[in-house]
């Protein structure tokens, strides 16, 4: 056979297969109708894996590429037989109660650090009249949160450069609070010295660990010794109140502004598109109107393709996802718990069936929220 007949032949089993493939959601459709009136659920793991083991044993030498194409097929039946089921969903029944609920002009919120930091730069952008409480450690913003001490906190969760804040995350996934805002922020990292020091006279530099890293090509270029600090702003503070020519801080304009520092170095992190993602944590669920990110928390079973399984739900409707990251349960054993991100609003109906069919399926679930990711700029 040439080319263009075995592409001819293609095709009528394509026609076959797309018969049968109709035969087969229809026959899935009249499952769910039956489940419905039983009172059953409709995700059926045992059942699923069944299928897969039939079909791999018997696609002979293309087991695996069969059993690829059946997952997919089983997704989308399962995606038909929800659309059958109009039952009650205790997550839709929260984000269906939930408005869009701003803070009040005046409220606390914590930041980790002081006065100055990154943190509470865009913190100032964002809620400019919010009254500031600044904590030493990333745990203490959470546990303010908790204890209703403050009605949110900020804390970064990625930078450009550098990667995630592992710390952060391992507390998002302690506490589970709701995500109700998130801020994507340009950072400039600027050398910060007292008046009359150049690099000359620096010999260490003082700052946070992810603004060491940052700058780490700048730092060994100029053979300084960097020295690890709470905050950028705290190591700012720490070289004002020093006054020694030898040393230096990482940091902002602000903290230089702040703390009456020079700026013997303006941008000197290694990248100079930069950025620090924050979010905002809170006890109470906000979703604004315009929410364009949502955030999930869930584990999942030691199974072949699970994970697969669960990405390839967002890919069938077409949501793009913008972050997975796993971490460990901290349950003892080799468990993991995955936070995920992806573009999306609740009110789109797409989105809340899929929200509502993970919900039941998946173990460990939680909805962080639905937010509106915003860009600015620092100076």
């Amino acid at each position: 056979m040439n080319l263009q007949e075995i592409r001819k032949r293609i095709d009528q089993i394509d026609a076959q297969m797309v018969r049968l493939l109709t035969e087969r959601l229809e026959c899935s459709i009249q499952v769910a109708k039956i489940k419905k009136q039983t009172g059953q659920a409709i995700y059926h793991p045992e059942r699923e894996q069944e299928i897969i083991n039939y079909v791999k044993a018997n696609a002979g030498d293309f087991g695996d590429a069969a059993a690829a194409i059946y997952l997919s097929i089983l997704e989308a039946s399962r995606e038909l037989q929800y659309n059958e089921f109009e039952r009650q969903n205790p997550l839709i029944n929260l984000i269906d109660a939930v408005s869009d609920v701003n803070p009040k002009e005046v409220f606390k919120l914590a930041c980790q650090g002081v006065e100055g930091a990154f943190s509470h730069s865009a913190a100032l952008n964002r809620y400019p009249n919010a009254e500031y409480l600044f904590f030493d450690e990333f745990e203490e913003v959470f546990k303010a949160v908790e204890s209703g001490t403050v009605e949110r906190g900020l804390v970064p969760v990625e930078n450009s450069s550098t990667g995630s804040v592992s710390e952060v995350y391992d507390l998002i996934l302690k506490y589970r609070h709701y995500i109700v805002d998130a801020v994507d922020m340009s950072i400039n990292q600027n050398l910060l010295a007292c008046r009359g020091a150049d690099l000359n006279t620096i010999k260490k530099v003082y700052s946070h660990p992810q603004a060491v890293k940052q700058c780490l090509e700048f730092i060994k270029d100029n053979s300084l010794e960097a020295v690890e600090a709470i905050n950028t702003a705290t190591a700012a503070k720490l070289v004002a109140e020093k006054n020694d020519p030898t040393i230096a801080a990482i940091g902002s304009a602000q903290a230089a502004k702040l703390y009456g520092l020079d700026i013997v170095r303006p941008c000197i992190q290694t990248i100079r598109n930069n950025s620090t993602r924050f979010i905002v944590i809170s006890k109470t669920l906000s979703i604004p109107k315009d929410a364009n990110k949502v955030s999930l928390v869930f584990s999942l079973p030691h199974v072949t393709g699970s994970l697969y399984r669960v990405l390839n739900r967002f890919a069938l409707r077409g949501l793009n996802l913008t972050k997975i990251e796993s971490r460990s349960a901290k349950r003892g054993g080799f468990e993991y718990l995955f936070y995920l991100d992806f573009a999306g609003n609740v009110n789109d109906i797409k989105v809340k069936k899929l929200l509502a069919a993970l919900s039941e399926e998946l173990e460990d679930f939680t909805f962080l929220g639905n937010y509106k990711e915003v860009s600015i700029n620092c100076e």
